[in-house]
Protein backbone atom coordinates (compact mmCIF):
# COMPACT_ATOMS: atom_id res chain seq x y z
CA UNK A 1 0.00 0.00 0.00
CA UNK A 2 1.48 3.40 -1.04
CA UNK A 3 0.42 6.48 1.04
CA UNK A 4 0.75 9.93 -1.41
CA UNK A 5 2.23 12.01 0.96
CA UNK A 6 1.80 14.66 -0.79
CA UNK A 7 -1.87 14.50 -1.50
CA UNK A 8 -2.19 14.11 2.20
CA UNK A 9 -0.52 17.64 2.93
CA UNK A 10 -2.52 19.51 0.47
CA UNK A 11 -5.85 18.17 2.25
CA UNK A 12 -4.59 19.12 5.02
CA UNK A 13 -4.26 22.88 3.67
CA UNK A 14 -7.61 22.46 2.40
CA UNK A 15 -9.04 21.10 5.17
CA UNK A 16 -7.11 24.44 7.46
CA UNK A 17 -8.29 26.48 5.36
CA UNK A 18 -12.27 25.48 5.36
CA UNK A 19 -12.54 25.01 9.22
CA UNK A 20 -9.59 26.51 11.25
CA UNK A 21 -10.03 30.09 12.30
CA UNK A 22 -7.63 32.90 13.71
CA UNK A 23 -7.76 32.95 17.40
CA UNK A 24 -9.71 36.39 17.24
CA UNK A 25 -12.03 35.10 15.27
CA UNK A 26 -12.84 31.75 17.03
CA UNK A 27 -15.76 31.54 18.90
CA UNK A 28 -15.30 30.82 22.38
CA UNK A 29 -16.00 26.46 23.25
CA UNK A 30 -19.17 25.88 24.52
CA UNK A 31 -18.09 23.57 26.79
CA UNK A 32 -16.59 24.46 30.40
CA UNK A 33 -13.77 21.80 30.09
CA UNK A 34 -13.23 18.03 29.98
CA UNK A 35 -15.49 16.39 33.46
CA UNK A 36 -13.61 13.45 33.14
CA UNK A 37 -12.35 10.92 30.25
CA UNK A 38 -13.78 7.05 31.45
CA UNK A 39 -11.45 4.09 30.42
CA UNK A 40 -11.76 0.39 31.05
CA UNK A 41 -9.54 -1.51 33.75
CA UNK A 42 -9.32 -5.28 34.07
CA UNK A 43 -7.82 -4.69 37.91
CA UNK A 44 -8.77 -1.93 40.00
CA UNK A 45 -6.22 -2.37 42.27
CA UNK A 46 -3.71 -2.29 39.85
CA UNK A 47 -5.07 0.76 38.40
CA UNK A 48 -4.90 2.59 41.35
CA UNK A 49 -1.16 1.26 42.25
CA UNK A 50 -0.25 2.35 38.85
CA UNK A 51 -2.60 5.99 38.51
CA UNK A 52 -1.93 6.84 42.16
CA UNK A 53 1.06 5.09 42.94
CA UNK A 54 3.56 5.64 39.85
CA UNK A 55 2.02 8.59 38.38
CA UNK A 56 0.88 10.69 41.11
CA UNK A 57 -2.61 11.39 39.80
CA UNK A 58 -4.90 10.82 44.06
CA UNK A 59 -7.71 8.69 43.84
CA UNK A 60 -10.91 11.18 44.56
CA UNK A 61 -13.28 8.77 44.61
CA UNK A 62 -14.94 5.04 43.94
CA UNK A 63 -18.73 4.08 44.06
CA UNK A 64 -20.38 1.53 42.27
CA UNK A 65 -21.27 2.18 38.47
CA UNK A 66 -25.15 3.27 38.33
CA UNK A 67 -25.21 1.09 34.90
CA UNK A 68 -23.96 -1.95 35.61
CA UNK A 69 -24.22 -3.58 39.41
CA UNK A 70 -21.14 -4.64 40.83
CA UNK A 71 -19.00 -2.86 38.87
CA UNK A 72 -16.91 0.36 39.93
CA UNK A 73 -16.13 3.80 38.68
CA UNK A 74 -13.37 5.73 40.77
CA UNK A 75 -11.89 8.94 39.46
CA UNK A 76 -8.12 10.25 39.46
CA UNK A 77 -7.43 14.14 39.43
CA UNK A 78 -5.54 14.81 36.38
CA UNK A 79 -5.21 18.28 37.27
CA UNK A 80 -7.33 21.58 36.60
CA UNK A 81 -10.54 20.27 37.34
CA UNK A 82 -10.30 17.42 35.03
CA UNK A 83 -11.04 13.54 36.34
CA UNK A 84 -9.73 10.51 34.42
CA UNK A 85 -11.86 7.68 35.37
CA UNK A 86 -12.31 4.26 35.16
CA UNK A 87 -14.61 1.07 35.43
CA UNK A 88 -14.04 -2.47 36.01
CA UNK A 89 -16.88 -4.33 34.31
CA UNK A 90 -16.81 -7.63 35.86
CA UNK A 91 -18.13 -10.80 34.57
CA UNK A 92 -18.16 -9.55 30.92
CA UNK A 93 -14.94 -11.08 29.89
CA UNK A 94 -13.72 -8.42 27.84
CA UNK A 95 -10.71 -8.71 25.35
CA UNK A 96 -7.31 -6.78 25.72
CA UNK A 97 -7.18 -2.91 24.61
CA UNK A 98 -6.50 -2.28 20.98
CA UNK A 99 -6.05 0.66 18.72
CA UNK A 100 -9.61 1.25 17.06
CA UNK A 101 -11.24 3.30 14.34
CA UNK A 102 -13.57 5.52 16.82
CA UNK A 103 -11.02 4.34 19.57
CA UNK A 104 -8.36 5.66 21.60
CA UNK A 105 -5.19 6.42 20.58
CA UNK A 106 -3.50 7.86 23.83
CA UNK A 107 -4.43 10.46 26.54
CA UNK A 108 -1.69 13.07 26.74
CA UNK A 109 -1.33 14.86 30.13
CA UNK A 110 0.60 17.81 30.63
CA UNK A 111 3.12 18.13 33.24
CA UNK A 112 5.99 20.69 34.46
CA UNK A 113 9.12 19.61 33.08
CA UNK A 114 10.79 19.13 36.75
CA UNK A 115 7.48 16.45 37.19
CA UNK A 116 8.43 14.82 33.75
CA UNK A 117 11.88 13.85 35.13
CA UNK A 118 10.34 12.85 38.02
CA UNK A 119 7.43 10.86 36.46
CA UNK A 120 10.18 9.07 34.30
CA UNK A 121 12.04 8.07 37.38
CA UNK A 122 9.04 6.33 38.81
CA UNK A 123 8.18 4.78 35.35
CA UNK A 124 11.89 3.80 35.74
CA UNK A 125 11.34 2.05 39.22
CA UNK A 126 8.18 0.53 38.02
CA UNK A 127 9.79 -1.44 35.22
CA UNK A 128 7.36 0.64 33.26
CA UNK A 129 9.08 0.39 29.01
CA UNK A 130 8.35 3.94 27.74
CA UNK A 131 9.92 5.99 24.51
CA UNK A 132 10.71 9.61 25.04
CA UNK A 133 10.05 11.88 21.57
CA UNK A 134 11.29 15.21 21.31
CA UNK A 135 12.40 15.54 24.42
CA UNK A 136 9.13 16.99 26.17
CA UNK A 137 6.85 13.39 25.64
CA UNK A 138 7.27 10.19 27.47
CA UNK A 139 5.04 7.23 25.62
CA UNK A 140 3.80 4.31 28.00
CA UNK A 141 0.98 1.74 28.26
CA UNK A 142 -1.24 1.43 31.83
CA UNK A 143 -1.62 -1.91 32.81
CA UNK A 144 -4.12 -2.32 30.48
CA UNK A 145 -2.34 -1.71 27.30
CA UNK A 146 -4.11 2.18 27.02
CA UNK A 147 -1.14 4.39 26.09
CA UNK A 148 -0.28 7.64 27.91
CA UNK A 149 1.69 10.93 27.27
CA UNK A 150 3.33 12.71 29.41
CA UNK A 151 3.89 16.19 27.79
CA UNK A 152 6.24 18.43 29.54
CA UNK A 153 4.91 21.51 27.26
CA UNK A 154 2.29 23.96 28.73
CA UNK A 155 -1.26 23.54 28.38
CA UNK A 156 -2.39 24.95 24.84
CA UNK A 157 1.13 24.52 23.35
CA UNK A 158 2.40 21.28 21.32
CA UNK A 159 6.60 21.24 20.75
CA UNK A 160 6.43 24.97 20.65
CA UNK A 161 3.38 25.42 18.56
CA UNK A 162 0.19 27.34 20.10
CA UNK A 163 -2.67 24.79 19.72
CA UNK A 164 -4.58 26.56 21.84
Amino acid sequence: MSIDLEAIAAERERIKADYLQDAVDRPESSARGLHHFALICSNVRATIDFYQGVLEFPLTEIFENRDYAGSNHFFFDIGHGNLLAFFDLPGLDLGPYAEVLGGLHHLAISVTREKWEHLRGKLDAAGVEYMVESEVSIYFRDPDGARLELLADPLGEMYGTKVL
